[in-house]
């Protein structure tokens, strides 16, 4: 969940730090292109006619230079017996050294991703507004990515500076020897356009080329951006249909030349299991997968060769069938840096595509019993000297770990009393916090992150959980428009995928699976301490200025009257966990019991 608001909350951070001195793969053949005879293909592969081509791939990102904690470092394989274990994974300097040893022996290769490299950061990215981050792509050689949703946190003007460099306007150069100098890959966005102009913001397709072949990429981002992006961030943009935009870019290509075409598309879908070495092609072709990224799959040109998506952060490697009714692959490296796609693209001399019969496709676990990548540790610990005074200092004490998944969970109950107890302290009369869980971004981990201590819980630790410098606004809603706000949690643009608002101690009410959309909440259940909400009252809600706005589809929510704009919510957690925690009485672990569940 974005914000315009973050270069507010680094200014006055960096001021004060100022004054502080391959597990398993999973592999699938494809049939041949329309036209592209399998033996043929099979015949002359490894010959001069043939070329394989390695597409190493990832996604989603999000500023996680350092290896991610909790269940955000880590994924889940299935066993040759069926059973699963988690394998801890993820970390720049990890990342880098898989994909160095993933290129040798590959004098073709090409490095792709499909979007959000940066936003929603950890600390030590997202203060310096992900300078960082860029940098370390560029060391890892990264060739080219879509944009996605987060790359416009900060607003268009600042992804332009990300791709072209620049000191920041407001906070200046970090390094005094030499300013930034921006991303030596491209920024792809087809299918973002100037309201003025009608014309990309950014480059809409780039063409790689060696030793006569040729493949176009063609980036682009999500349609609904604008519903989970602030609208600061989006101002004077348009986001067109992510189908109708690739087809036409599909087109310049072939016209141009270029017949192998490879689209990096911000929008995923969800497997039928959390294993990102789940075969989703079984028991039929894209079979085990759902989701947004099924329909554009389908409805993308033929000409398109294979498609690399992101988003949902979810892993995947299988095929859904084409127009032309042939399956292509469909590819999503989970997120954080966790996983890394290798495919095998078989280029075809002779007509300049690619001989799907040939192509390959594996999930690869970042694991971290490699040597890690000494350039991309130089150029952590260089960040972590200037972070380290604002992301060591203590702020409070937690019990056990403090998780954010699950329907409702025990995060999600801690920062909406967080948020509600600001609330408070700014109007008395405030009744109930609403949290959207998009804006929960980690979990507090038990375990110390460095030599703070076990239980521990650091200024960083929180900004990597809250990293948006939204405010907490205060409205006025009537129950009814409590209720509407609910009910929209699972029906209208929430329905196919549910976002469960996680709320304040006192508010109470039952989810009831088995129904569909809006009578999923359960209208008489809602009650605010123990007491039936009353429509035709008027209520004190206290939420951050992202739902203030209406984002997430919470359109209810951005009709509050009589607003009232409290601090950062950041700050408010903090303050929050600070005067209820302490080493000899630690905040105990949030029951995430308010609501209740009927399956």
């Amino acid at each position: 969940m974005p914000s315009m608001l973050r270069h507010r909350r680094t200014h006055r951070i960096l001021a004060a730090a100022a004054g502080l001195a391959t597990i398993g793969g999973l592999a699938a053949a494809m049939p041949a292109s329309a036209g592209q005879d399998h033996a043929t293909a099979r015949h002359h592969h490894g010959s001069g006619r043939y070329q394989d081509v390695q597409l190493l791939s990832f996604n989603d990102l999000h500023g996680n230079l350092e290896p991610p904690t909790g269940s955000s470092g880590r994924v889940t394989e299935t066993q040759e017996d069926g059973t699963t274990r988690t394998v801890d994974a993820g970390g720049a300097e990890y990342l880098a050294t898989h994909l160095r040893q993933a290129r040798k022996g590959n004098k073709y290769s090409i490095t792709a991703a499909a979007g959000d490299m940066v936003g929603a950061s950890p600390l030590l990215s997202g203060l310096f507004h992900d300078e960082p981050t860029i940098d370390a792509l560029n060391k890892l050689d990264l060739d080219v990515t879509s944009v996605g949703n987060h790359e416009f946190d900060e607003g268009a003007q600042e992804l332009a500076r990300l791709q072209n460099g620049g000191c920041h306007p407001t906070d200046g150069c970090y390094d005094a020897k030499k300013k930034f100098k921006g991303a030596d890959f491209p920024y792809l966005a087809a299918n973002v356009t100037g309201e003025r102009t009608g014309k990309p913001i950014l480059k809409p397709y780039w063409v790689w080329q060696k030793s006569g072949i040729k493949i176009g990429f063609i980036g682009v981002t999500l349609e609904g951006t604008p519903d989970i992006v602030s609208a600061e961030g989006v101002k004077g943009l348009k986001f067109g249909d992510e189908v109708e935009t690739i087809n036409k870019y599909a087109k310049v290509l072939r016209a141009q030349g270029v017949n192998s075409i490879v689209a990096l598309i911000h929008e995923g879908g969800a497997p039928a299991s959390a294993s990102y070495n789940y075969d989703c092609d079984s028991p039929g072709a894209g079979d085990g997968i759902s989701g947004p990224i099924v329909d554009i799959a389908k409805d993308v040109s033929p000409s398109v060769d294979a498609l690399v998506t992101g988003h949902t952060h979810q892993a995947y490697a299988c095929t859904i069938d084409d127009p032309a009714g042939n399956p292509r692959t469909v590819t999503s490296a989970a997120s954080f840096g966790r996983l890394y796609t290798d495919t095998t693209l078989t280029y075809d001399r002779w007509t300049g595509d690619i001989a799907r019969t040939a192509v390959k496709s594996a999930n690869h676990v970042v694991t971290r019993d490699v040597a890690k990548a000494a350039d991309i540790t130089g150029l952590i610990s260089q960040w972590q000297t200037l972070a380290a005074p604002v992301a060591s200092r203590p702020i409070g004490y937690i019990a056990g770990e403090i998780g954010n998944t699950g329907t409702e969970s025990p995060l999600g109950d801690l920062i909406a009393d967080a948020q509600l107890a600001h609330a408070k302290s700014l109007d008395p009369e405030a009744d109930i916090a609403l949290m959207n869980p998009g804006g929960i971004r980690a979990g507090l981990t038990y375990t110390a992150s460095g030599s703070e201590g076990d239980g521990v819980v650091t200024y960083g630790e929180a900004y990597t959980v809250q990293p948006f410098a939204n405010t907490v606004n205060l409205v006025d809603l009537t129950g009814a428009q409590v209720i509407t706000a609910l009910q929209q949690q699972v029906s209208g643009a929430n329905e196919a995928s549910p976002k469960i608002l996680q709320i304040s101690s006192g508010l109470t009410y039952t989810l009831d699976l088995t129904k569909s959309g809006a009578a999923r909440v359960v209208t008489d259940s809602v009650k605010l301490n123990g007491a039936a909400i009353d429509p035709a009252a008027t209520y004190r809600v206290a939420m951050n200025s992202f739902l203030a706005g209406g984002g997430d589809g919470f359109t209810e929510l951005g009709k509050g009257g009589n607003v009232l704009v409290g601090s950062d919510d950041l700050a408010a957690f903090e303050s929050y966990l600070t005067a209820n925690s302490s080493a000899s009485a630690p905040y105990p672990v949030p029951g995430a019991d308010r609501i209740t569940i009927v399956k």
